[in-house]
């Protein structure tokens, strides 16, 4: 491909006209305690402190970049970020022929560096996490399991290592079978969930094919159901910060409207979330009790032997009675007396808030993934004219019992005012405007449904910051600035494809195929 300059001149500094500044960017926890300070973090000076933040914080690699005194170490100026990236999409693009020559190369390398510099466009998290590595750094790390397709060969090979090829697409959408331990299963698919999460990506996943609660086991017994698989997965998911750093897992858990499970997990986060509000009040009811039981001990002035007997104490009597009054449970209260029987007088436990950070919602499943109903025209009809609804065994095939249409679409809207959740997809109308429907049905998306295609799949994303294209003082848009910035980053996704490591070989292969 031909690569023409309109933003940059040859043998020019792509950043010829910038200013830089050197700033500090540090995040505090909510107690104003510095978790992360770094104060020579140099920028374009005409970025937002927001935008400083983000790059230091989240997109600035920490660890194993050379220094300038030869040690190793985290970066710190922008440039090196867009070095990394601009450097390693030219590179892998030359690897694959996608430039006439070596002119072309250069002048895509220039045209990429300006666009970032300048907030003209920027590419997905997954590659300011990881593309560029191995390439400008030499970092490696073990392998992860993951697949890529030889572009030469068109097979499909296994990675070698963490960062040869990065992980950069942010949006996956992973099928699932109803298996609990081999390949393609429950226990793997959250393994490959796993190795998205880690490098900062995030995924979808329609779990209708996995058999409901209380259907039969082929070696006998009944399944435990979707829900306790889905809370698996939930907790796991939690315990991986996206790129190592502050960003949580992104997931989206999709269940079509005819499985048996529906109503409960329609229900989960609803009750997840009343579980929470049950935690907050408790916990303040019980510090209310346990700090009266230890002002009538403690405030007693008869004999030290009967101070904490209810017969005698009638101030620790009645605090007793009112708790118990209040629901609390009796051994809570038994712990609470031989504490105080051992002179344990400060005895308040944890008081649990509504933060998000916070151990109440830490304990809640479902906290990890935005859940979505799939829902086919004929659910629609169903509700409009007051029919039932069946629910499908997934191992049969057979309609187990039916429910009120109109009943079942009550409780998603009532989840949904309550906790957002869930949301909705329309199944029929996807698959109407699906442009490769001999690959299948499109029955999932990735977390926030802007990617909907084949199961197995991947996509990488970029985008463009309208506002640079546009002259307020003139009214003008820049349309041919614009159609030259969507070419070139046309060119750095597909580009993206061909470097890219995938989860497992299946979305190696597919999305390769289907770029």
């Amino acid at each position: 491909m031909k690569i023409r300059r309109l933003f940059t001149r040859k043998q020019k500094d792509p950043y010829h006209g910038l200013e830089w500044d050197t700033r500090c960017s540090e995040l505090r926890d909510p107690d104003g305690r510095v978790i992360f300070q770094n104060d020579r973090v140099t920028v374009p000076s005409g970025w937002s402190q927001i935008a400083t933040d983000i790059l230091a914080q989240k997109y600035f690699r920490r660890a194993g970049v050379p220094q300038e005194d030869g040690s190793l170490g985290g970066e710190r100026d922008a440039r090196q970020v867009f070095h990394r990236l601009s450097h390693t999409w030219t590179e892998w693009g030359k690897r694959a022929g996608y430039f006439d020559g070596a002119e072309d190369a250069q002048a895509f390398y220039d045209e990429v560096c300006y666009m970032l510099a300048r907030q003209m466009a920027a590419p997905n998290s997954p590659q300011w996490f990881n593309t560029g590595l191995f390439d400008v750094y030499g970092l490696k790390g073990p392998a992860q399991g993951h697949f890529y397709v030889d572009h030469e060969t068109g097979e499909v090979l296994k990675a070698k290592s963490a960062y040869e090829r990065p992980q950069p697409h942010a949006c996956f959408i992973m099928s699932i079978k109803d298996d609990l331990v081999n390949e393609g299963g429950i226990m793997d698919l959250i393994t490959r969930e796993a190795r998205l999460f880690k490098y900062g990506s995030g995924t979808g996943t329609n779990f209708s094919g996995i058999r409901a609660e209380g259907e039969p086991l082929s070696g006998g017994g009944v399944s435990s159901g979707l829900l306790s698989f889905l809370k698996i997965a939930d907790k796991s998911a939690a315990a991986i910060k996206s790129g190592g750093t502050t960003r949580r897992a992104a997931k989206m858990v999709i269940l079509d409207a005819d499985h048996p499970d529906i109503e409960k997990f329609v229900n989960w986060k609803m009750s997840e979330e009343h579980k929470v509000a049950s935690m907050v009040a408790g916990s303040v009811v019980l510090g209310n009790h346990v700090r009266s039981l230890c002002e009538a001990a403690t405030g007693y002035h008869g004999r030290e032997q009967d101070r904490l007997d209810p017969a005698r104490n009638t101030s620790l009597r009645r605090a007793i009675r009112k708790a118990l009054d209040d629901g609390v449970p009796t051994s809570y209260l038994y712990q609470t007396m031989q504490l105080l029987k051992q002179h344990e007088n400060d005895l308040q436990d944890v008081l649990y808030t509504t933060d998000w950070e916070d151990d109440a919602y830490n304990t809640a499943s479902g906290q990890s993934s935005n859940n979505s109903v799939r829902i086919p025209n004929e659910f629609i009809k169903a509700v409009m004219s007051g029919d039932s609804w069946d629910l499908v065994e997934r191992t049969t095939g057979n309609a187990v019992r039916s429910v009120d249409a109109r009943e079942l679409w009550q409780k998603i809207a009532r989840a949904a005012w309550q906790c957002a959740d869930p949301g909705l997809q329309f199944h029929t109308t996807i698959n109407e405007w699906h442009t490769c429907p001999a690959g299948g049905d499109i029955r999932a998306s990735n977390p926030c449904s802007e990617y909907m295609f084949l199961d197995d799949t991947a996509c990488n994303l970029a985008s463009l910051n309208l506002m640079k294209f546009y002259d307020a003082d003139s009214g003008r848009f820049d349309l041919s600035a614009y159609q030259h910035a969507i070419r070139i980053w046309t060119l750095i996704l597909e580009i993206s494809v061909v470097m890219g490591q995938f989860p497992s070989r299946e979305i190696a292969r597919r999305s390769f195929e289907y770029r």
